[in-house]
């Protein structure tokens, strides 16, 4: 990644570049978007790149971050299909993908080897489809093998430079997938976003991930992120010859673990053969032709969701 004094272009043209380190006095400052007068002590290039910042996110309507506290438990695969179900629904939708070590968004949609280009102002989302924009670190690095090791100033720095310098347009979503944990990159799209954030919480039905997952929503509170709702996945196996739904873990923890923290319970995916298999072919699975309870379930989740945001009108 690049320095915050370079310019999109040649963040494209150099990936392995890292972008500027952020104090915490920065992520403070990154994270009210409240006043429009400089602040004290505020140099003009921090004056306009906070400015850059609230002008560019004032133009999403809504900013979800997909979240676990566990590894595992599908949420790329959440992230990816929620998003892809909003953007079918009409809606212009943003996916960026916030995992540094591990970005798993480019290789679920197929887009091995697509490279974002800039403007020489801005860093042009990646449009894969008319209604969908993806931004992703997998995107920026040549090396897909290359192991990316980044610190947190490192990781912030690159988040905000995703908020500041993509040019997402007007936006009625952005989903944000983060990695597993309570680390620094949901920390920093909490501080970064600020109070236009939410979270949407990923567990699969077992009591070790109910267990990492609850405290991923002691995290959210601490950083006053609203936790919009808990999704439980994995829940059960759909059977690919009648439709039956075998509870092959157990279910129920995800609509449990939201009864007890108080959370509203967004609903439960099951398990399908095909998900995996789509995953590898780079084809979201709810593009996919044909019935499926999967399929039905993150349409029915995406709905849920948007009504809970109050829509994009």
């Amino acid at each position: 990644m690049a320095s915050d004094s370079e310019s999109p272009s040649s963040l494209v043209d150099h990936p392995q570049n890292q972008p500027t380190q952020a104090s915490s006095s920065d992520s403070r400052e990154s994270s009210s978007f409240t006043a429009k007068q400089r602040r004290d002590g505020e140099s003009d290039k921090q004056y306009e790149d906070r400015q850059k910042l609230e002008n560019r996110l004032s133009a999403i309507k809504h900013k979800i971050l997909v979240l676990s506290g566990k590894g595992g438990v599908g949420k790329s695969t959440v992230a990816v299909n929620l998003a892809v179900s909003l953007a079918r629904a009409g809606n212009k939708v943003g996916l960026m993908d916030v995992d540094v070590h591990g970005p798993s968004i480019p290789t679920l949609l197929g887009m091995t080897g697509y490279r974002p280009v800039g403007d020489g102002n801005d860093l042009l989302q990646v449009q894969m489809t008319k209604n969908l924009g993806v931004m992703s670190i997998g995107l920026l690095v040549e090396d897909k093998n290359a192991a990316v090791i980044w610190r947190g100033p490192l990781k912030f720095g690159m988040i905000r430079q995703f908020l500041r310098d993509v040019a997402w347009g007007e936006l009625d979503y952005l989903v944000m997938d983060a990695p597993p944990g309570t680390g620094d990159e949901p920390r920093a799209v909490a501080e970064l976003v600020g109070p236009g954030a939410v979270a949407v919480v990923v567990t699969t039905p077992q009591d070790l991930a109910i267990a990492d997952v609850r405290r991923s929503i002691s995290f959210c509170r601490e950083l006053s992120l609203p936790v919009i709702g808990i999704i439980e996945n994995m829940s059960g196996y759909s059977c690919p010859k009648c439709g039956e739904i075998i509870n092959i873990f157990k279910a129920g923890g995800g609509e449990k673990l939201a009864n007890e923290m108080q959370v509203p319970f967004l609903g439960a995916i099951p398990i399908e053969p095909e998900i995996a298999a789509s995953g590898d072919a780079g084809k979201p699975f709810v593009e996919a032709e044909g019935d499926s309870a999967v399929r039905t379930a993150f349409s029915n989740v995406a709905s849920v969701i948007a009504d809970r945001l109050g829509g994009t009108d």
